[in-house]
């Protein structure tokens, strides 16, 4: 029983680490995207107001189609992304192998439209160089903890060895604690059960149950925060939790 508790247990603080990796990558995305809409703002929306605005709706259309790409959901039909790409984003974005990327390249491309015409120096546009560089860097690490999954082995190894342990505790105890030893294995059983179950669900931090991280409500946090800094009055509201107390 020892045994299995530490494995099982490994195997739980090992998809836990997953999960809280996955919750600090996306506070450092809100960060930096907060640090993106101020720089669109301050150094060009005062010069060029359609390109700040123009950047700053992108990055909002960012974390959204990030949001639906690590849900694996059919981002094109999300309503909140489709407010925010331009018609001809709406066309080209669908037929890249990594829209998000693309839309990340745009942010460039206009940084250094910025550039070239005047609004920016090249100390403001190497500051641009570096927030895209952190949204890349916290993409990546975020499609690593959803591409790689733990390895199959220790959910594998831990089930068997909770079903093994089940059928012979019973017949150990029986001598010494009698009729009792059944709910004792039952409660022993079903401790190394749920310790294993919590590893299973907390494995993947970007999925659609309970467990899951709120993304569509930091997505939200993040529309909020750059909707206030080009000045729309018209703000969504921010997510609240359900009446099952979950946060999505």
């Amino acid at each position: 029983g020892g045994a299995i508790g530490i494995f099982v247990s490994f195997r739980a603080n090992s998809a836990y680490d997953r999960w809280w990796e996955g919750r600090k990558l996306w506070g450092r995305l809100i960060n930096t995207s907060r640090m993106f809409g101020t720089q669109a703002v301050t150094y060009v929306r005062r010069k060029d107001q359609e390109l700040g605005e123009r950047m700053v709706r992108r990055q909002i259309a960012y974390v959204h189609l990030l949001r639906q790409l690590l849900r694996q959901l059919d981002p094109w039909t999300d309503d909140d992304l489709m407010a925010y790409l331009t018609d001809a984003e709406k066309e080209r974005l669908p037929k890249e192998s990594n829209p998000t990327h693309a839309l990340l390249q745009q942010h460039l491309d206009d940084a250094q439209l910025a550039f070239d015409k005047g609004y920016i120096d090249s100390l403001q546009l190497r500051s641009f160089d570096e927030s895209v560089k952190h949204l890349l860097d916290i993409q990546g690490g975020c499609e690593r903890i959803k591409k790689t999954p733990l390895p199959r082995g220790y959910g594998f190894i831990a089930e068997r060895l909770i079903l093994y342990f089940s059928i012979l505790l019973p017949l150990g105890l029986t001598h010494q604690a009698g009729v009792i030893a059944v709910p004792l294995s039952v409660l022993a059983s079903t401790a190394f059960m749920l310790i294993n179950e919590a590893g299973r669900v907390l494995e993947d931090p970007f999925n659609m149950f309970f467990n899951g991280l709120p993304l569509q409500a930091m997505c939200t946090t993040i529309e909020r925060n750059l909707l206030q800094r080009i000045e729309v009055d018209d703000i969504p509201a921010g997510k609240v939790p359900d009446h099952r107390g979950i946060l999505m």
